[in-house]
């Protein structure tokens, strides 16, 4: 871009911040944080126009929950986003060879990967998929609460412990609700009833990481293959490399979509179990003296691969496609 009137915003976001850099004419001209909720989408909007800008391309890294709201707020204001998986962005810094990292720093490296790479352009997920986000995200927080409420049942003086209990009843009961409304969502629309059924057909894949997988993986043909999509939920493997020498064991980059993996974890162990293509490749990665996180990590990649194979294909699992594919 050379037009003065133009720019490119690169974007650093995290919980409850986010920073962007400026670019103008190939140069970096402001940088500035704003508040990682609605109010701030606000004051960026207002802020560019008193920069004088006209119009704005804007990129990001995906990073699961933390990210969406703005690049759904960006993309109805007209402005072009792009959502890079990280591992793109650290394996530009390193090719520029950048040594700072503080999220100001970040957000110029992320504005000067977009002038250079013209990475593809982000589209929000279609509205029913978003609203099942929403309805997974929900039930996680209330699993949470759950969660809380039970510790301190564990260490609570007899005085308090009816208020807990009265605490649980209604956070259990609107457990059940919202898993309820999660499975009429799913079956009043036909291409998640579709999605959904084939992924059942998957051994170690029950119904609530069926909708995780439903929320967060989206349309699995943005996926040129099942690698982009180990990649896009940080269980590519990865290794330290200075040179020509490679320092240290390979690991999960997990640069990368979180609520993706950690709805993988369980299925994982139980795919382990049940899953004969998993249990036979599992078995084999102890035979040859794998940890058993590293045991894990690979199974959650290999699974990843599975549902991948069986969205792509539109087939159900067939453990001798899977043998040979995932």
């Amino acid at each position: 871009m050379t037009d003065l009137n133009n720019g490119i915003l690169g974007i650093d976001i995290s919980k409850a911040k986010f920073d962007v850099a400026l670019m103008v004419a190939g140069k970096v001209k402001k940088t500035h944080i704003f508040e990682n909720a609605p109010d701030g989408f606000a004051t960026l909007s207002h802020w560019l126009l008193k920069q004088g800008i006209t119009k704005v391309a804007a990129c990001m890294e995906a990073t699961g929950c933390y990210g969406e709201a703005l690049a759904t707020y960006l993309y109805d204001q007209g402005i072009e986003v792009s959502v890079v998986n990280p591992a793109q962005i650290k394996s530009f810094s390193g090719a520029q060879l950048k040594r700072a990292k503080t999220d100001k720093a970040d957000a110029k490296l992320i504005a000067q990967f977009y002038q250079q790479m013209q990475p593809a352009h982000w589209t929000p997920p279609p509205l029913h998929v978003r609203e099942l986000q929403a309805l997974v995200q929900r039930l996680t927080a209330l699993a949470q609460m759950e969660g809380q409420e039970q510790n301190r049942m564990q260490v609570a003086p007899a005085v308090i412990r009816p208020s807990i209990e009265t605490v649980l009843a209604t956070i259990r009961s609107e457990i059940k609700t919202v898993e309820e409304l999660i499975r009429d969502h799913i079956d009043r629309h036909p291409d998640l009833k579709d999605q959904s059924a084939l992924l059942d057909s998957i051994p170690g894949i029950g119904k609530a990481t069926i909708a995780r997988l439903l929320a967060f993986i989206g349309d699995v043909q943005r996926f040129d293959h099942a690698k982009a999509l180990a990649a896009f939920a940080g269980l590519n493997p990865t290794v330290h490399q200075s040179g020509s020498s490679v320092r240290g064991k390979p690991h999960l980059s997990k640069k990368g979509n979180s609520l993706l993996r950690k709805a993988l974890y369980m299925p994982a162990i139980v795919a382990r179990r049940y899953n004969p293509v998993i249990k036979e490749f599992a078995d084999r990665l102890k035979k040859a003296g794998k940890s058993n996180m590293v045991i894990i990590g690979a199974v959650m990649r290999k699974l990843l691969h599975i549902v991948y194979g069986v969205l792509k294909s539109g087939m159900p699992f067939d453990p001798a496609w899977a043998v040979n594919h995932a």
